[in-house]
């Protein structure tokens, strides 16, 4: 069963398969795709998972593994130079 824990990796996975940035749609498109099992049996997190990739989105900013809202184009997220390597 999947846990809020489980989408910061799953954010960084979906980033990295798209070349290290990409909107927060195509990230989250590619996160179903590749986690739909785990989130459909993730009881109250299936329900939220959207939003709480954001919150993820937020921790991984304040790990230096994303760029800052300030440093991106308005709704693209992207990760920090080795982070995307």
């Amino acid at each position: 069963m999947a846990v809020r824990e489980d989408l910061e990796g799953w954010l960084t996975e979906a980033l990295t398969l798209a070349g290290g940035r990409g909107s927060i749609v195509n990230l989250c498109r590619k996160i179903w795709e590749l986690h739909e099992p785990e989130l459909r049996n993730s009881g109250d997190l299936f329900y939220t998972w959207q939003y709480d990739v954001r919150w993820a989105a937020n921790r991984l900013r304040r790990r230096k593994v994303m760029k800052s809202v300030e440093q991106s184009e308005p709704h693209v997220w992207e990760l920090i130079g080795d982070a995307a390597a």
